[in-house]
């Protein structure tokens, strides 16, 4: 099979996907932005042929690459991982008669408000929300709905650029911060415990998943300095009952109102006081080296579980589910430079055995924005059979290493 990926170098795990298609025997062509002399020989040995791009978000650039692969083989699919890069190739694609999940798809999963509209018809319980183009369309709103609401671009990803407003103070000041955007989302406020259910679909139907829980909220984590935030995979997904069960139920819902087939998925949730809620999809594995954490604590190579099932149209592996495995954000007291940690060498003696992998930016780093995410500053990824232990471990972690910047 001739699959052509994009973007095969950057960010860092890009990699992985071309190294997991070829070793389950797919002829990779990559397309990418970085020249191929800068790219590594390993890098290239998994890959049979690669075309360079100014842009792999310009559509026409990127439909003239893949045709002149066309040339040269026959394309039986084209995927992209990344989120940012997702509707061109899906546009791609469909003008160039190669497989794989439709504009439609990748619309409704890209665009906030028409995702929500589409799973509300299907019954999936989903926020209050609307597309609004107008300050006059978002009171209307409120006045309806009331608040809190949320206000983000109609194809945010995590909480970049994502407002919570309780008055019609923080809706003013947050619509001005928004007023680049011609058109925005606004949705109704859930409470709620926050997580993500990610999957690997074939032809619609997950057939290996994971679940995971945010401490805190991702908005609250991403805003407060001081929450050193955390996310952790359970290994208790396969627990009958509960929770999981109705994720899961979801989950199939979900890849059916959107049409999804076979690809990666991210779905994030609340469970609250109104119970199991939807909150948004990427059609597309998570970011932040979520595959890695579920690589280490199933003894199992996700990466080529979703090469196997884009490729053979089955995954061999199953998950073992024996631990649990989740990362820890370490930020700066104040952004600046780094000046020095204290405490790591106290978590390697406690947690050494338990410890993945870990970041620690040498003295005299730049620090980035809190808002930047998990893995912007200084993080620790641990895994531990038992998910209480580890949550207890990755608390005590934040409690003792400070990351001083001045």
């Amino acid at each position: 099979m001739n699959i052509v990926f994009v973007e095969p170098h950057f960010p860092r795990n890009q990699r992985e996907f071309p190294r997991a298609l070829a070793e389950v025997g797919a002829n990779v062509i990559g397309i990418g932005e970085t020249p191929l002399e800068y790219l590594d020989h390993q890098l290239k040995d998994w890959m049979v042929h690669y075309e360079q791009v100014g842009s792999v978000t310009n559509l026409e650039e990127m439909t003239a690459a893949v045709r002149r692969v066309q040339d040269m083989v026959w394309v039986d699919r084209l995927e992209s991982t990344i989120e940012a890069h997702q509707l061109v190739a899906a546009q791609v694609r469909e003008r160039l008669g190669i497989p794989g999940t439709s504009v439609r798809t990748t619309w409704l999963c890209r665009d906030k408000p028409s995702m929500k509209e589409a799973l509300r018809q299907a019954g999936v319980p989903v926020a209050r929300s609307i597309g609004a183009d107008t300050a006059d369309q978002v009171l209307s709103f409120a006045r309806q709905v009331g608040y809190p609401l949320i206000l983000k671009p109609r194809d945010a990803a995590g909480a970049a650029g994502t407002f919570r407003v309780d008055n019609d103070t923080e809706l003013d000041a947050a619509l001005a911060s928004l007023g680049t955007y011609g058109s925005i989302a606004v949705e109704e406020f859930i409470e709620g415990h926050e997580g993500f259910y990610d999957t690997i679909s074939i032809d619609g139907e997950p057939v290996l998943d994971f679940a995971s829980h945010y401490y805190p909220g991702v908005l609250e984590a991403m805003r407060t300095r001081w929450i050193s935030p955390q996310f952790v995979a359970t290994n208790r997904i396969d627990q009958s009952g509960g929770l999981y069960d109705e994720l899961r139920a979801m989950g199939a819902r979900v890849n059916q109102a959107l049409g999804i087939g076979t690809s990666a998925t991210h779905m994030e949730f609340f469970a609250g006081p109104k119970g199991l809620t939807f909150s948004e999809i990427g059609c597309r594995p998570p970011g932040v080296g979520c595959w890695d954490l579920y690589c280490a604590a199933n003894d199992m190579d996700v990466y080529k579980a979703w090469a196997e099932a884009i490729v053979h149209g089955h995954i061999s592996a199953r998950p073992s589910r024996s631990h649990s495995a989740g990362i820890i954000a370490l930020r700066p007291d104040r952004d600046g430079v780094i000046t020095g940690y204290s405490g790591l060498e106290d978590v390697e003696n406690r947690y050494g055995r338990w410890i993945i992998d870990a970041h620690i930016p040498p003295q005299g780093s730049g620090t980035q924005p809190v808002e930047a995410g998990f893995m912007a500053n200084a993080w620790i990824r641990m895994r531990h059979p038992d998910y209480d232990h580890l949550r207890e471990m990755l608390d005590d972690v934040g409690r003792t290493v400070q990351v001083h910047a001045g």
